[in-house]
């Protein structure tokens, strides 16, 4: 699937040292969506940024555009926190 990445998640990678690979895979390759606030969706997969700490990186998508549009992103070891058991 082709997505356009706003501006704003451009300078939030750059910010936060998160990959345009490490995006591209997540957003091909989800190992989790879940739903937003004002209906967007997160794509999330859990990656190991190296020694062995691993984070949660979070895609915030708004799909209903076309193409669909990462308006957000960013990476969190808060894994619990937003990570959504299997139902």
């Amino acid at each position: 699937m082709n997505f356009r990445i706003t501006r704003h998640a451009e300078d939030e990678m750059a910010r936060r040292g998160i990959p345009h690979h490490l995006i591209k895979s997540v957003l091909e390759e989800p190992q989790q969506i879940v739903p937003a606030f004002g209906g967007r969706k997160v794509y999330q997969s859990q990656i190991d940024f190296g020694r062995g700490k691993i984070y949660l990186v979070r895609v915030i998508v708004d799909d209903r555009m076309r193409p669909p549009t990462v308006i957000t992103l960013y990476r969190t070891t808060r894994v619990a926190k937003y990570w959504r058991p299997e139902t």
